[in-house]
């Protein structure tokens, strides 16, 4: 136990020093914040070009319609077709062509252009005659006060999902929140384990390429020093867990003072009277600080520990698997023969959660949350819309079950495969290896 602590402590402490563990792990949440937002306000920028419309409306009804905006110009034309088309004239971005009555024939509009035309575009032209033409439709029933009827008719109905705590508490509630927070922790959980499981089939590598791997077997056993480094790894992802945690949690708290400010307190007062049960954000709370309280009702506590359990287990089968596929070849070209399988199973797993949102429970969810080599990803989905003890009770034990076992697979392989050099190693000859005594 000794030399596998000393393992365990060369591999922790080697990675965490390094100034590149640091960095990553100080800027990771800005820049995963940056990937999403930066792309999206970029997306907003408008270009400072305005693209010129030429239409072409053979009924003369429709051209009017068209109001010029910050990126299209529209202009009406006399010319036909066929006099654009054989034209040297640049300047015009597209040509509106309409050659019939819409309501008798919705498809006598097209739209010409020597580029693929964007979907703003498209989208200007179809919301504009469509709303027309709607217009056009309810007139022609010669109802009076036919779009006041259809107006006042519309009803937006605002459905409120209420929990019911075991106290009898009434909690406001969000399919959308649970949906994002289960994807969030799935996402993140299926990267950890590719992530950090593809560390140690490199480390494996690196020390049986360099043959260090030969002195420290004089002194340690194989399967001590498979599993410091399978440990030691898993805590250097741990610790990146809790330092990201730690940020997260500020920032949350940054985030809900910033946008709880603005409540008035005598309302909050008075909506507490008349429903002291009720944990809702009363009306007058901003939409900011709205959305923070609805974040706030999932039970983040019960899914970091969750997560961490099922992150351990889940990382314990796959690096196990990962350090096996390392110690039996020799370079890296050589390891694509055995990553493939093990990668479809955890693209399966992400895809059996993604797919698992809309029922989480589900048979698909139910069965891949039980089956260990795709529970830890699928539960991480079905935490927030709370499982039953038991299923999860029993999803971790066959997981650290089937993990152990496959620890103790992978140990038998990596003992043979870690001192084998020369050709790379069958299927078969693998199989041969874990009949070794």
């Amino acid at each position: 136990m000794n030399k596998l602590s000393i393992v365990i402590k060369r591999e922790y402490l080697r990675r965490v020093s390094k100034k590149s563990f640091i960095i990553l792990t100080i800027l990771m949440p800005f820049l995963m914040v940056g990937m999403v937002a930066l792309p999206l306000w970029m997306s907003r920028i408008k270009s400072s070009e305005v693209r010129t419309v030429a239409i072409i409306d053979a009924t003369d009804k429709y051209e009017s319609l068209f109001k010029d905006t910050e990126t299209y110009r529209f202009i009406s034309s006399v010319k036909s077709l066929d006099e654009y088309r054989n034209s040297r004239d640049k300047s015009l971005f597209a040509i509106l062509s309409i050659s019939g009555d819409l309501l008798q024939n919705p498809r006598a509009v097209s739209i010409y252009s020597e580029k693929q035309i964007p979907q703003e575009l498209s989208g200007i032209v179809d919301r504009t005659l469509t709303r027309f033409l709607e217009d056009e439709k309810l007139a022609s029933f010669n109802i009076p006060n036919i779009k006041e009827i259809i107006a006042e008719s519309k009803v937006n109905v605002q459905l409120q999902t209420i929990k019911w705590e075991e106290d009898g508490r009434e909690t406001e509630s969000s399919t959308g929140i649970a949906m994002g927070v289960g994807f969030v922790f799935t996402m993140l959980i299926y990267m950890f384990i590719l992530i950090y499981g593809a560390m140690v089939m490199t480390g494996v590598q690196e020390e049986k390429t360099n043959r260090i791997v030969e002195l420290m077997i004089s002194s340690v056993r194989p399967f001590d020093l498979m599993m410091g480094k399978i440990v030691g790894i898993a805590l250097v992802g741990l610790t990146q867990l809790v330092l990201w945690a730690m940020m997260l949690i500020g920032l949350f708290i940054g985030m809900q003072v910033f946008l709880g400010g603005g409540i008035d307190p005598s309302a909050l007062q008075q909506a507490q009277m008349m429903n002291p049960g009720m944990t809702v954000a009363p009306p007058e709370i901003g939409e900011g600080a709205k959305i923070m309280n609805l974040i706030s009702t999932i039970n983040y506590s019960e899914i970091a520990i969750y997560f961490i359990l099922y992150f351990i287990g889940g990382y314990l089968l796959f690096a196990a698997l990962f350090a096996a596929i390392g110690s039996a070849v020799n370079q890296a070209e050589d390891t694509q023969q055995f990553m493939m399988p093990i990668t479809l199973l955890l693209v399966f797993a992400l895809y059996a959660g993604i797919y698992s949102m809309d029922n989480p429970d589900g048979p698909l969810a139910f069965w891949c949350s039980l089956i260990p080599i795709t529970s830890p990803i699928v539960m991480m989905m079905r935490l927030p819309f709370e499982v039953p003890l038991w299923e999860k009770l029993l999803s971790l034990v066959l997981l650290y079950v089937t993990s152990t076992g496959i620890v103790w697979l992978s140990g038998k392989i990596y003992r043979v495969g870690i001192l084998m050099y020369g050709k790379k190693p069958s299927f078969k000859e693998i199989a041969k290896w874990v009949r070794y005594k």
